[in-house]
């Protein structure tokens, strides 16, 4: 079937060559993806666990031996470097099926309750059996699958942020929406041809792709849908979040976020400098789990912005698939302007520039200097705003309450950092941060930890067997002993 909105051009961050063309789907098509999931449905959540498990082991498996066209097309569309292509970006999606290969139980027993005669809370217990008889009461717990998810996905890593969606999805049994982010669609089309070719029966896994709102507004409306998964914006997230309350449908969102950093007097500075760091790097520091915005005690104040500085000064810039370029560019004209002037905005507020602000002298592609905001006050708009880019700013702080107080103050809660030589503390900070997770001493994940937003940063939590509960819906079944 021809889109009904014709074709758009994909285009390479890097080189501003069009990569390929992508189908922009009309909402009467979305919808019927959407019917399609529907009619799948009831087959594909009835197929047995290890049928489905053995599906998702010959999809990682796929994935993994095309690694390298796979890595160049992510590369092409997002502008990643190659180590992170192939790496964090195809290698962590083939992983990510393999993980949901396994079986694990869906089901599992709650301790049986004695219901005495006459006891006023048991009435609905006690007609199951006969009033004023005693009675045993066993339950069950069931995972059940919640239906047809629609999948809304991020641009920042077009096949590690899909599979983890579509991965744990199809292990409980949902059939699936795929709408990809505008910028990289044609990876999410890969991933499903992959899919396809593993053994996923037609209508399981359907993709739609647009630059329209309508799109991804058809793919939250349809009535066929129970549930969204949205990776994005926090306003878009509010968006979806309205239209999904109208009708009931579950949510999943991973959202915006301005994650704290906050780095003690004693702190192993080369840890910290070398953690903040990957914000100028990774993505391009286009990722909401960054460590943008530092807090620094007074007394190592000074020395972590001269070394954040030097850090972010030596870092090559340039052609993503040069060996020797760590920092490639941001998706797309708009966003770097977007970033710039989040630049602009900070020096109008009083931030002193100790690295970056100004364009890099390449010829072609959107890229940004890695861009360091020192003397940043909390009130700052750079440092209440998601920037999305390589841009940290620190703000100096006195003692550890007023540490908490600042990490604290903010509108997001999606991941912090805590570095401290006195693990004690450490460990204290964290547990009364407001964030959905903490890294103490690290940026590492730990990928079967839960994962998710406190405040305006999500709703939920998904990674390892979280992400089964959150592709799912609890059922108790009771019965007289």
């Amino acid at each position: 079937m021809a889109p009904g909105g014709g074709h758009y051009a994909v285009v390479d961050p890097a080189t501003e060559e069009i990569v390929g063309w992508a189908p922009e789907a009309s909402r009467d098509q979305v919808h019927a993806a959407c019917a399609a999931a529907r009619e799948a449905f009831g087959s594909w959540s009835r197929t047995p666990p290890e049928e489905r498990a053995a599906i998702l082991a010959r999809a990682g498996d796929l994935i993994r031996s095309r690694l390298l066209p796979y890595a160049e097309l992510a590369q092409a569309e997002t502008g990643a470097t190659t180590a992170t292509a192939r790496a964090m970006q195809v290698g962590v999606a083939a992983a990510r099926f393999r993980r949901y290969a396994q079986v694990e139980p869906a089901e599992w027993a709650i301790p049986p309750q004695v219901n005495e005669a006459g006891h006023g809370g048991t009435s609905h217990a006690l007609k199951a059996v006969g009033e004023g008889r005693a009675a045993v009461m066993g339950a069950l717990a069931v995972r059940q699958p919640v239906g047809v998810v629609t999948c809304i996905t991020s641009y920042n890593n077009p096949w590690a942020n899909p599979a983890g969606k579509i991965a744990p999805a199809l292990a409980m049994g949902n059939t699936v929406v795929v709408k990809p982010a505008p910028q990289d669609p044609l990876s999410v089309y890969r991933m499903a041809e992959a899919l396809e070719a593993a053994g996923v029966p037609r209508g399981v896994v359907n993709v739609v792709s647009g630059h329209a709102v309508e799109v991804g507004e058809a793919a939250v409306d349809s009535p066929d849908v129970d549930m969204v998964s949205f990776t994005g914006s926090t306003a878009v997230g509010q968006r979806i979040g309205e239209v999904c309350g109208r009708s009931m449908k579950r949510q999943l969102m991973e959202l915006g976020g301005k994650g704290a950093a906050v780095v003690f007097e004693d702190a192993d500075l080369g840890s910290a400098v070398a953690g903040i760091g990957t914000t100028f790097s990774f993505y391009s520091g286009q990722i909401c789990t960054a460590p943008t915005r530092v807090l620094a005690q007074r007394g190592v104040y000074d020395r972590l912005v001269e070394q954040l500085a030097a850090y972010a000064t030596r870092l090559r810039v340039g052609d993503p698939r040069e060996s020797r370029t760590v920092v490639g560019p941001v998706i797309s004209a708009a966003h770097r302007e977007r970033v710039e002037s989040y630049v602009e905005l900070g020096r109008k507020e009083g931030a002193s520039v100790a690295a970056g602000g100004e364009r890099p002298s390449l010829e072609r592609g959107f890229y940004v200097t890695p861009t360091l905001l020192a003397d940043c006050r909390p009130d700052f708009r750079v440092t209440r705003e998601e920037i999305f880019g390589p841009v940290v700013t620190v703000t100096p702080f006195d003692d550890e309450e007023e540490g908490i107080a600042l990490a604290n103050d903010s509108d997001y809660g999606l991941i912090d950092y805590v570095w401290s030589a006195d693990v004690a503390r450490a460990f204290r900070v964290a547990r009364r941060l407001r964030a959905g997770g903490v890294g103490v001493n690290t940026v590492g994940r730990n990928m079967e930890a839960p994962f998710g937003g406190f405040r305006r940063s999500g709703v939920g939590r998904d990674c390892g067997s979280y992400a089964l509960h959150a592709y799912s819906e609890v059922q108790s079944i009771v019965w007289p002993g």
